[in-house]
């Protein structure tokens, strides 16, 4: 079972991880002509977003839903957001890629090409939609009631069985 301590050491991993890619996000473009601090930045958010997504399936593996074998339960209710993970994870590497890749020689020129404009705009959507699934699902995570048995859980178990 989660403790509150421990939840909340999670919980202060996890925005501290959201914190920096935001951060990143947000200020990546200031440092155009420093291409290997750029590039370091871009390699950390892609890692934390990866520690991110493990965090929270070891938050799901820790429930006690999964535990009694309703991992569908767990899916339903958490697939968007295990969905714009993924696409999030891999638009940021996409489009940090394709920067680096335009960039690194000539770091003060104009590169953004029509597609990389495009790319941009549509990681920076799931970005936001990243930011706010992910924080809901931590904090839906944090409920009590996933961590014991309970009336509830008892109904969907015998639902599945069905």
């Amino acid at each position: 079972m989660l403790q509150t301590n421990n939840y909340s050491l999670v919980l202060l991993i996890q925005l501290a991880l959201l914190t920096f890619d935001l951060f990143v996000n947000s200020f990546s473009e200031l440092l155009r002509s420093a291409p290997v601090i750029q590039l370091v930045l871009f390699i950390i958010q892609d890692i934390g977003i990866l520690f991110n997504v493990i965090i929270i399936l070891l938050m799901m593996f820790n429930t006690y839903v999964f535990q009694v074998g309703l991992v569908s339960l767990l899916l339903e209710r958490f697939r968007a957001m295990l969905i714009l993970s993924a696409l999030y994870l891999t638009l940021s590497i996409c489009f940090h890629c394709w920067v680096m890749n335009l960039r690194w020689m000539e770091s003060n020129r104009f590169v953004w090409t029509d597609g990389l404009q495009v790319l941009f705009v549509f990681q920076r959507i799931a970005a936001v939609l990243y930011y706010y699934f992910y924080k809901r699902t931590t904090e839906y995570l944090g409920d009590p009631r996933l961590y014991e048995d309970s009336p509830w859980l008892r109904d969907a178990f015998a639902r599945a069985r069905q």
